[in-house]
């Protein structure tokens, strides 16, 4: 059955792009921007900018406090043990002044965004240096919370390369989270340490303390291009993923390998920081991006909480800004001294008071960065039609699965499920195509003769009915495109309609009198508790015939996690044997290991309220992850776990029907895996797989997809056989299969603790579909790898079982 939830059809968007929120940063300002500058910021254009916490003067009074201690402990007469014990009293900075900042509460307060002292080092390899910049960002964290700001960035670690120093940059970060309740936080730091691209200034551990990544280079040493995100993983690893803590990245000028970006790109972005010297000009003389910077803002833009852009040292300069201050004053001024005046301004005051003109000039500033940005937004490609803005609101959303077998749906979630033509299109396709194998084929049907009815003429042409059944009708969408089919062909057909939910029902019979012309057999029954279709003409006999074709769409994200498999358990002994048909044929569940640290993240502040909610497979509209694991010969990037087929073509199918009946069995007693009777053990399945994933990263559970043989047509009269009518939702097939198809999202297998992935590690994915004969449910292990030789492997993590037994899908 359709499973995306609550969000309507297809809309109209082509007109419509992402938007930019463009912000401007100057990384040598000192001071927060007065009112009349940040105005001429907004006359360019700009959404917000950023401005610093604290200002020179109290840069100056914490080196001086610095200096201060160590005369202060040079001067006293301490061996080297004493000066290196852990309990010497260290400097505590004193509180703010009004004096060392020139942030304020004010009008502009909730647009501007606050940036740390640049100056600080907490990933300082000095104890001292290291107390001062954490009691540093505690003050201005704390104040900036105050003053009403949204959010602060934090300079990241200029290096990557001691783990120690990354874990006290950390703890730092998580101490400022606690004082700041209210304020997002974000880390700033590149996309990888590009040469070129390192912060400049000195911080209070001196000049020259961290070698750049240019030194590197020249040195012949290799870049580690994943080193800042390993960085960033630790940090809000130890801040346990909490939610108000975000990622700025800067762009480079040479954009890595794609892996590398689709990770930034799973992360929770909040700014993408752009320099000017990551600008190439065109022929024209202006700034520009190239082709492959413009793939990649395209894609991050896409994103239902699309990061920020933020234009670093591109001006307006301290010169413009300080000419606002004149500009505005003067306009103030000239205002103030018509307004106490006579009623109009004398020949002198109207020639030296600035004029309309001048205004108009003031006000169209431009910028030539922002404006070549603003060109990027026109030049977006539009939306799709899977990327509606209420498709967007989806995306990263979870959801819990439906059951449909034990719960009725309302009839708006029946309409959104018929809002996507694609699916219902490939369904008519399949059973147009049955329908003309049948004719063409000159199969028996399951038709009887009626009694009484006219003999035909020998020698008349006729073209026997076909008995259908479209089992959990619904509000009949696909009785309406069975119908189309017929009439398509030229196949008469007998038609049965069953749907177990009452209030739908009343539904079917409106349908029946209103459009369908009363032709449809309406039965409200469980599937699996039908006796199956009286013939027609046969009614006083109540004389049972078989299904020649048996439509469903019980499928769910997993393909089977809806009890697919069981309900056409129950109903396909109505299938004529040899030649019925089932339509779906049959269905493969699909899974690949994903990083999704957005979900995990809401997962996890979830967990102390439902106890459950690592154990849910979950419903997800699955965009901002990233695949873990690489496509290599054997071991592709999406592999099958298991595949069901209807009919079940076993020879003892009709016995064991024959010896339990169509009663529910008690469970218990039995020998089957569960101790069950063992009714459903034929719907069990369990898969290992094993993935390859050749960078570093970290893994948070699995995506699951499925993929349906509708139909496979019969082979041509030539000899050729037909392509199959399928549905696909992985990512890699369904352009191919089913464009554009929007009914299923993806199911998401969580794990409770993110599993770090080695350089080139191996993946090893268990997991079980697992029954007691009254609900089923999965279970699932991950486990990683790393050669340790060529014969040798050594497993490095493991997650712990993982169950959904406890939110099981009742039978």
């Amino acid at each position: 059955m359709s499973r995306q939830s609550s969000h309507g059809g297809y809309e109209n968007y082509q007109a419509s792009r992402p938007t930019f929120y463009i912000g401007q940063h100057d990384s040598g300002r000192t001071d927060a921007l007065t009112d009349s500058q940040y105005g001429r910021v907004l006359d360019y254009g700009f959404s917000f900018a950023t401005a610093p916490i604290t200002n020179k003067h109290f840069h100056d009074r914490v080196v001086a406090l610095q200096k201060s201690y160590l005369a202060d402990v040079a001067a006293r007469d301490l061996t080297a043990a004493e000066r290196a014990n852990p309990s010497l009293p260290g400097p505590t900075i004193p509180t703010l002044t009004d004096d060392d900042t020139s942030l304020f509460p004010g009008p502009n307060i909730t647009s501007i965004v606050a940036y740390c002292s640049p100056w600080i080092d907490l990933y300082a390899a000095d104890p001292l240096v290291a107390s001062l910049s954490r009691q540093v960002l505690n003050l201005e964290v704390a104040y900036a919370s105050f003053c009403g700001v949204r959010s602060v960035i934090i300079p990241g670690p200029r290096a990557d390369d001691d783990e120690k120093r990354v874990a006290q940059y950390g703890r730092a970060i998580q101490e400022a989270l606690r004082q700041a309740a209210r304020t997002i936080l974000v880390i700033h730091l590149p996309m990888y340490r590009e040469p070129g691209l390192e912060e400049k200034g000195d911080t209070l551990s001196g000049a020259g303390v961290y070698p750049t990544a240019a030194s590197t280079a020249v040195a012949g040493e290799e870049i580690d291009l994943y080193s800042a995100w390993d960085t960033w993983h630790t940090v809000r690893s130890m801040c346990a993923y909490d939610p108000r803590l975000f990622v700025a990245v800067r762009i480079p000028k040479r954009l890595p390998e794609t892996e590398l970006q689709t990770r930034w790109f799973a992360e929770p972005l909040h700014y993408l920081t752009f320099a000017a010297s990551i600008f190439q000009q065109n022929r024209a003389g202006f700034p520009s991006l190239s082709k492959s910077h413009q793939t990649l803002i395209n894609k991050y833009m896409r994103i239902k909480n699309a990061p920020y852009v933020l234009l670093s040292d591109v001006g307006p300069d301290a010169a413009e800004l300080a000419d606002a201050v004149d500009f505005h004053a003067s306009v103030a001024s000239a205002s103030a001294g018509a307004s106490s005046g006579a009623d109009f301004p004398s020949l002198a005051e109207a020639h030296s008071s600035p004029s309309s003109t001048d205004k108009k000039k003031h006000r169209s500033a431009s910028n030539a960065y922002f404006s070549y940005l603003k060109y990027l937004e026109r030049e977006q490609e539009p939306y799709t039609a899977t990327e509606t803005s209420t498709l967007a609101t989806f995306q990263d959303w979870l959801q819990s699965p439906l059951q449909p077998l034990a719960d009725n749906l309302e009839s708006a979630t029946y309409e959104v499920f018929e809002g996507d033509p694609v699916k219902y299109d490939q369904y008519e396709k399949a059973i147009t195509a049955a329908m003309a194998d049948w004719k063409r084929l000159n199969r028996p049907s399951s038709a009887l003769p009626r009694s009484g009815a006219a003999a035909v003429p020998a020698g008349t042409p006729t073209i026997p009915e076909l008995v259908v059944a479209v089992a959990g009708a619904g509000r009949g969408p696909l009785v309406t495109r069975v119908i189309r089919a017929s009439k398509a062909t030229g196949v008469p057909i007998q038609l049965w309609a069953l749907e177990k939910n009452q209030n739908a029902y009343v539904y079917l019979l409106r349908m029946n009198k209103q459009v369908w012309g009363g032709k449809v057999h309406l039965i409200k029954t469980d599937m699996r508790e039908w006796a199956g279709p009286i013939a027609e003409g046969h009614e006083a006999t109540g004389t049972v015939t078989k299904v020649d074709v048996l439509v469903t769409e019980l499928l769910g994200s997993f393909g089977d996690n809806e009890l697919s498999p069981e309900c056409l358990d129950g109903i396909q002994r109505h299938i004529a044997r040899p030649h019925g048909i089932s339509i779906p044929q049959s269905y493969t569940a699909h899974l690949s290991p994903i990083s999704y640290p957005k979900v995990y993240a809401e997962l996890a502040g979830r967990a102390p309220s439902d106890e459950n909610a690592f154990e849910t497979p979950w419903v997800v509209h699955l965009y901002a992850i990233d695949l873990v694991s690489q496509k290599v010969p054997g071991h592709p990037r999406f592999q099958q776990a298991w595949e069901f087929v209807h009919p079940v073509r076993l020879p003892f199918v009709e016995d064991w029907n024959a010896q339990h009946g169509l009663k529910k069995v008690q469970t218990g007693g039995g020998g089957a895996m569960t101790l069950a009777a063992g009714l459903n053990e034929h719907n069990v399945r369990h898969c290992h797989l094993k993935f390859v994933c050749r960078p570093r990263g970290v893994m948070h559970g699995l995506a699951g997809y499925f993929e349906s043989v509708l139909y496979q047509p019969a082979p041509a009269a030539n000899g050729s056989t037909p392509e199959p009518v399928e549905i696909s939702t992985r990512p890699d097939q369904i352009d191919r299969k089913s464009k554009d198809m929007i009914s299923w999202f993806p199911i998401f297998f969580p794990l409770k603790k993110p599993l770090y992935l080695p350089q080139d590690s191996e993946i090893e994915v268990s997991m079980w579909r697992q029954t007691d004969d009254s609900k089923v449910w999965y279970e699932w292990l991950v486990e990683v790898f790393v050669w340790a030789g060529q014969s040798s492997r050594v497993k490095v993590a493991a997650s712990e079982l993982h169950s959904s037994r406890n939110v099981a899908c009742l039978m």
